[in-house]
């Protein structure tokens, strides 16, 4: 029989993939999506109608104690998500991510500390709390830094979750993805940002094309969410995952050039460049725990997840506005 669960940030795109997964999988599973007056849940909406016929809909934001504990109740296994996770966004509007970000985890995590069903809370780190590699691969000794206000955010909210660990036994395990790419995910991502661009105009705008990174599709990560919260070895602990291997943004648009079957043509758009000292240079995945714990090894190899999510947002243009900067 499967899990009572609460899926945090379930209309967003790694949370409705790991939301469907979940259903998929036989659990319960219960979602917490912000209240908003159009009743809009993300992409919840996306997935298929028995899927969301097996969703239990809670609507409150992470912000209010009262509301994250109401979902939180009665709940076996807790994913938490939910997040403002949008760099240029942390440049503008630092406080509300501090404050969705920080201060939501810290009500999940006291929540989740108070229950007496819980088994196990799952945190979703990133990468970016690395900045840019100063050893490669990187492992989760990797110094920690945070060269813009989100990826600060990411690293209190980790250390926050380590400390309910300590100091209440709280059942917290760590899953710190690499960029993630796929299906439903929006243009302020980079891969989206190309594609969308590709498919209805003649010159892709993007900022540096040298920076290098590491690229999951997005099925794998939902899978090493699943993996991780039934590992009891990873109690307690930090984990990577990630393909193990980098590729540059101007590599990206090649491929993706390919996949469409013609050369794009960039250009640099200054608005697109980050703060000199904000941008990361490099992340390349270190992925030796994961792989000791539960043997991850990722399904979708970098081309084969371009090629479905192409197809995806050739299906949904509509939904993107190639012509601006999304934040």
């Amino acid at each position: 029989m499967g899990k009572a669960v609460l899926v945090t940030g379930a209309g967003g795109f790694i949370g409705s993939h790991l939301t469907e997964r979940l259903v998929r999988l036989g659990h319960r599973v219960r979602v917490l999506v912000r209240y908003n007056g159009r009743d809009d849940r993300g992409h919840l909406d996306d997935l298929p109608r028995d899927v969301q016929a097996e969703l239990d809909v809670h609507r409150g934001d992470l912000k209010d104690p009262d509301a994250v504990a109401r979902a939180v109740d009665g709940r076996e296994q807790v994913f938490h998500l939910g997040a403002l996770i949008a760099i240029p966004y942390s440049y503008q509007n630092p406080y509300d991510v501090v404050q969705t970000n920080v201060n939501g985890t810290a009500h999940v995590l006291d929540a989740c500390r108070r229950s007496k069903k819980l088994e196990r809370v799952v945190l979703t780190s990133t990468s970016e709390v690395y900045g840019t590699a100063q050893i490669v691969p990187i492992d989760e000794k990797h110094p920690l830094r945070g060269q813009s206000p989100y990826a600060a955010t990411k690293i209190a909210s980790d250390a926050l979750g380590e400390s309910y660990h300590r100091s209440f036994a709280t059942p917290v395990s760590i899953l710190r993805p690499f960029n993630t790419f796929g299906p439903r995910q929006s243009a302020r991502a980079i891969i989206p940002t190309i594609i969308s661009q590709a498919l209805t105009r003649p010159v892709v705008k993007l900022g540096r094309l040298d920076p290098r990174r590491d690229l999951t599709y997005v099925k794998d990560t939902a899978e090493a969410f699943v993996a991780i919260a039934a590992c009891d070895a990873a109690l307690g602990r930090v984990v990577n995952v990630g393909r193990g291997s980098d590729v540059s943004i101007g590599d990206l648009v090649e491929r993706i050039g390919t996949i469409l079957g013609r050369t794009l043509e960039v250009e640099t758009e200054t608005d697109r460049l980050r703060p000199p000292a904000s941008e990361v240079e490099r992340l390349v995945a270190g992925t030796a725990l994961a792989q000791s714990l539960w043997r991850w090894r990722p399904r979708y190899s970098l081309d084969e997840g371009l090629a479905e999510t192409v197809g995806w947002i050739r299906e949904h243009i509509d939904r993107f506005r190639p012509d601006v900067y999304t934040t």
